[in-house]
């Protein structure tokens, strides 16, 4: 049936052609181009163009490989009407396309740029602005038009596994570093969408599992970073997510995609599905997700059907039409923009390589171990991490990369010295290791899957005796990667007893002949590491900081670079101590991969078929800090080269504003730069059921020199200090003494103010109600 109609569409455009007066997009108005628009070619633009061989089902028209290869989809194009084929790509981390294509001698690589986690760990909105032109110039350059990306959700637990993608537990942290990697993308004139909307915090079951959150949590916690991004940076597309929420398909769901982010949040660009999202074609187009992607053809029939039958308002499919017009029409394709497909990518490496220094964390700097000292020159690299450096997460927070700078290529490239034996151990050690963890070649989707790391090799004792003798210091490198389709497991967030036995074998030779041990972490998220952390003399959080990875691990260790990057999430000591460690799947159950068959809604499996939300607001620090539990490293947290004082708080206001500023002193003796984090405390805030403290605001100095002071102003609007009350469905201020508390971290509060801030409250609609009742935490 579907090839019959697209033929008849085809002979309806080939006459409405060679007729005179054709509406054409961007010379006519937009109604006049869709009031020339048959049924069938209404129900195509909705719909992506299919992605033949990655489903059950065939694509709606093949798809357009030839535009931008391995891009994630495409619009579909009416000719007649002036409407091209735009081109919609992955991803966070940087572009993902194909770095090669079938008959062409030419490679289209793309710079692989730090993870989402490690940008926000930069507490910078000027730098990930700048990260952002970068990877929009990437997008722009190699002919794409819309990146799909930023994508933030919140860090619910430490074992989701996309968290790498994810920028914080905290939805301010959230929500302005997304503003400003949207702000960097769009400044190119390629678009940006802005994911996974809502509510996306666990991968297993992804595209049937519940989510069952309060109305308070949502709009707190889980929306509050997108209602920030989408009205502080204008993203031309939201993407939905996967999941149900509070018993509703997210894309279906016309009180989160038109009640919310349209009538009440003022959102007017379009809405696309995550890929292969949803199953109600019908309710999706209702509810105002334009745009189905990739396309299915039986989203096309049912979208036919449903307006043949009066099932779907015809005016609702013109709406969402519309908006997606109004986005093509924005487009670097539709303007005819000549790209090269030869971006700067020796530039945007320089790019990368710097930016992802100011977001590495230095937990633990004991004897200033770090930046090593000029008699450093010998370096005893182990771990097999060090040589088989993680640039990024899998699935489409990838890139097709031309390199990745392992650890070891980096110290090499800064001047250090590293044994060879050490090298070839690990080196064969890591072949056999792939060998025997190397996928099944015949699921091709298993590419998509993060590959099991190596187990640890441990040095005998000869080898470590001859490294203590013939190196200045040891470094140690732990690894973890995730992606896609599965969350972490416990097994994952702990330390394996192999790498606990290498730490405490390397420790004790090199402390027992006098010289230190430094770990660096190589991760995507939170890992255990209360149990071992007393071990080694320094511990570097590097992230996965893209493909100049070494490089820049290697800038901050030399002290070419002075690490200035704080925790945008809480490492507790121990997995069951995080408030969701309750309500959250451990075991990392693959999701399903049959994307064309969603299956009917279950319910009879926790944390699978739903998870209940019951930690409420109390989602990180929140939960850590109201509820007095001890955590390894607290959020906010982080060491720098120097030491900073805070002097000269005030507090002042004006028509709704309240401003403080502090001064801040660079009190050591390197330059470096400081991250000043402002927290508001309500009054009584345990009594009205509220977190003992909230971030509102935060700024990262410039570079200070030794002795230099710099003034830090950080505003808070009134009605940023609402909390939601669902039983009248308004924001709420309790009028009342504020303390404005200004700290390095949640945990290391430096000066306070105190503000009396008057009663407010607004109205909302009354949406997104929890079906199912829950227990919430509550102080």
């Amino acid at each position: 049936m579907k090839k019959q109609l697209f033929s008849i569409t085809c002979v309806a455009a080939a006459l409405y052609a060679c007729s005179p007066g054709v509406p054409q997009l961007g010379k006519s108005s937009l109604d006049d181009v869709i009031g020339a628009m048959t049924l069938e070619e209404k129900a195509h633009l909705v719909i992506g163009m299919g992605m033949a061989g990655f489903s059950g089902d065939s694509a709606v028209v093949g798809e357009t490989r030839n535009l931008v290869p391995g891009a994630a989809g495409t619009t579909y194009p009416i000719e007649r009407l002036g409407i091209p084929s735009v081109v919609l790509a992955d991803g966070p981390a940087g572009l993902r396309i194909n770095s090669t294509r079938e008959g062409d001698p030419a490679t289209y690589y793309c710079t692989h740029f730090p993870i989402g986690t490690l940008l926000a760990s930069t507490w910078d909105q000027e730098l990930v602005e700048e990260v952002g032109k970068a990877i929009g110039n990437e997008v722009l350059e190699y002919g794409a038009d819309v990146l799909l990306a930023p994508a933030l959700n919140i860090h619910r637990n430490p074992l989701c596994g996309r968290n790498f993608e994810y920028y914080s537990e905290d939805p301010v942290v959230s929500g302005k570093i997304a503003v400003a990697y949207v702000r960097g993308v769009q400044s190119n004139g390629v678009g940006t969408s802005v994911k996974h909307y809502a509510v996306n915090n666990q991968e297993s079951n992804r595209m049937a599992t519940d989510a069952r959150v309060s109305p308070r949590a949502l709009r707190e916690i889980y929306l509050k970073g997108f209602e920030i991004a989408v009205k502080e940076s204008d993203p031309w597309t939201v993407m939905s997510s996967y999941n149900y929420l509070n018993g509703v398909y997210t894309s279906e769901s016309k009180e989160l995609q038109t009640t919310l982010l349209r009538d009440e949040w003022g959102f007017s660009g379009m809405v696309m599905t995550d890929w292969f999202g949803g199953k109600d074609a019908v309710a999706q187009m209702e509810a105002g997700n334009d745009m189905l992607q990739p396309g299915m053809d039986k989203q096309y029939e049912a979208i036919l059907q449903g307006v043949k039958e009066g099932r779907l308002d015809e005016a609702v499919l013109d709406r969402n039409v519309k908006r997606i017009l109004e986005m093509i029409l924005l487009t670097p394709r539709f303007k005819g923009y000549p790209f090269s497909n030869q971006p700067d990518l020796e530039a945007h490496a320089a790019v990368t390589r710097q930016s992802a220094t100011e977001g590495m964390v230095l937990l633990k700097n004991d004897g200033q171990t770090l930046p090593f000292e000029a008699g450093i020159k010998k370096i005893a690299l182990f771990g097999c991490t060090s040589y088989d450096f993680i640039a990024g997460g899998t699935g489409s927070g990838n890139v097709n990369r031309a390199y990745t700078v392992s650890l070891e290529d980096g110290l090499k490239n800064a001047g250090y010295q590293l044994s060879d034996t050490l090298k070839n151990a690990y080196e064969q050690h890591i072949a056999a290791e792939n060998q025997r963890n190397r996928p099944d070649d015949s699921n091709p989707m298993l590419a998509f899957l993060p590959m099991p790391r190596p187990t640890e090799l441990l040095p005998s004792a000869e080898l470590l005796r001859e490294q203590v003798a013939g190196s200045d210091i040891a470094l140690i490198t732990l690894g973890r990667t995730s992606g896609e389709f599965l969350d972490r497991t416990l097994p994952d967030f702990n330390l394996t007893q192999e790498e606990q036995a290498l730490l405490q074998r390397v420790s004790h030779a090199f402390h027992a002949a006098g010289k230190k041990v430094v770990v660096v972490l190589n991760i995507g998220g939170v890992i255990e590491t209360a149990s071992w952390k007393d071990l080694p003399d320094a511990i570097l959080c590097a992230w996965q900081a893209g493909q100049e990875g070494g490089n820049s691990v290697a800038d901050v260790l030399s002290g070419k670079s002075s690490p200035s990057g704080k925790l945008t999430m809480t490492f507790p000591v121990k997995y069951a101590d995080d408030a969701s460690s309750a309500n959250f799947p451990t075991d990392g159950a693959m999701s399903s991969m049959d994307f064309s068959d969603h299956g009917e809604k279950k319910t009879e499996v926790k944390d699978w078929d739903y998870t209940e939300y019951e930690e409420d607001i109390y989602v990180g620090y929140r939960y850590f800090d109201s509820f007095g539990k001890s955590v390894s490293y607290p959020f906010g947290y982080g060491l720098s080269y120097t030491t900073f004082a805070y002097t000269h708080p005030t507090i002042s206001h004006d028509d709704g504003i309240y401003t403080v500023t502090i001064d801040v002193k660079n009190t050591g003796q390197r330059a470096g730069k400081e991250v000043v984090q402002l927290y508001v405390a309500a009054p009584d805030a345990a009594q009205a059921n509220k977190p003992e403290k909230e971030l509102k605001a935060f700024a990262k100095t410039k570079e200070l020199n030794p002795g230099e002071t710099a003034t830090v102003a950080l505003t808070v609007k009134a009605a940023d200090l609402a909390s939601y009350d669902e039983d009248s469905s308004s924001w709420v201020v309790a009028g009342g003494n504020y303390t404005f508390m200004i700290g390095a971290s949640s945990r290391d509060i430096r000066a306070t103010q105190v503000a009396d801030v008057p009663a407010f409250s607004e109205k909302t609609h009354d949406i997104l109600k929890l079906r199912t009742e829950i227990r919430r935490l509550k102080r």
